[in-house]
């Protein structure tokens, strides 16, 4: 009995673990759905922005501001970051062919991580955590580090769910994803509404980054064993789809957790592989994604 009782209890701990990182995962899904929502583009870039703001994070927590200050004052950097760099950036690229802006996109990429690797270094450093990384209780099967994450990433994600399907903004911005000629002539400033999902977009990173820094090891390569994941969870779940984007981060952390302590022969290697061979069936079978549906409609 008391094996069966410690048998559930590390599967309890594994899925709520892997839920933690999922909250992560989805809000970087989220992030880039929004980006593909409002301009039809896949930011390879995502990742390293995130990290790029949580490193902006951790330079003002380093200066003595409050945490949540810091946390408000990254937000709002990341936000007029990203605006700026579609704004800059991808504006004017917006009449090319689709290889002028992939490699756009990889441009960005390496610009992003040479800024940080610049201004930071390569060292790795520990990112402050305002919950304790011990259990949350005498016995409890999580620490209050990944409750935390699971409490505050599940409300951005509510948050922002909601945003973008209820708020008058968030109706703007759907429409200009949908088709923007029609937006432009109902009055919609279709690309005031680009620029505010890239900063949207920058903030929901920010926030991921900040969540998942306690808990990894915080350097500018923090986001490259992350986003592949989160690139997972979008696909899975469909590019247009916000819902998708969420329950496709939240299923895939947990199937990585319960794969780490079920099946640890299988290394990080080959469980990305595995990963991926399993996206390339979703998308042979449906490759709009699971959540949407075949006529077009997100869910």
């Amino acid at each position: 009995m008391a094996g069966g009782w410690g048998s559930v209890v590390v599967l309890l701990q594994q899925v709520l673990t892997g839920l933690a990182t999922g909250a992560v995962y989805s809000l970087l899904a989220l992030a880039l759905v929004v980006i593909h929502q409002t301009t039809h583009h896949l930011n390879l870039a995502q990742g390293e922005m995130a990290t790029l703001s949580t490193l902006t994070a951790w330079q003002l927590l380093s200066w003595g501001v409050p945490y949540w200050a810091a946390f408000a004052v990254t937000l709002a950097l990341s936000f007029a970051g990203g605006a700026a760099i579609q704004r800059l950036v991808m504006h004017p690229l917006r009449g090319g062919n689709a290889l002028v802006q992939f490699a756009a996109m990889i441009a960005l990429f390496l610009l992003v991580n040479s800024v940080t690797n610049a201004i930071w270094g390569p060292n790795a450093r520990a990112f402050p955590s305002i919950l304790p990384a011990r259990p949350l209780f005498e016995g409890a099967p999580i620490s209050g580090q990944r409750v935390g994450i699971i409490l505050v990433g599940g409300a951005l994600v509510v948050v922002l769910y909601l945003f973008l399907r209820r708020s008058r903004l968030g109706l703007n911005l759907r429409a200009t994803a949908a088709n923007p000629v029609p937006a432009r002539l109902a009055g919609i400033a279709v690309d005031r509404m680009r620029m505010i999902g890239w900063g949207i977009a920058a903030t929901i990173g920010a926030a991921a980054g900040m969540l998942l820094a306690p808990i990894v090891t915080l350097d500018p390569q923090m986001m490259f064993n992350v986003l592949p994941f989160a690139f997972a969870a979008t696909i899975v779940g469909g590019v247009s789809s916000p819902l998708g984007a969420v329950v496709g981060g939240l299923v895939i952390g947990v199937v990585e957790a319960l794969v780490t302590i079920y099946a640890p022969a299988l290394g990080r290697e080959l469980k990305l592989s595995l990963l991926f061979v399993a996206i390339l069936a979703i998308l042979l079978v449906r490759p709009e994604g699971l959540f949407v549906r075949r006529t077009g409609a997100r869910l």
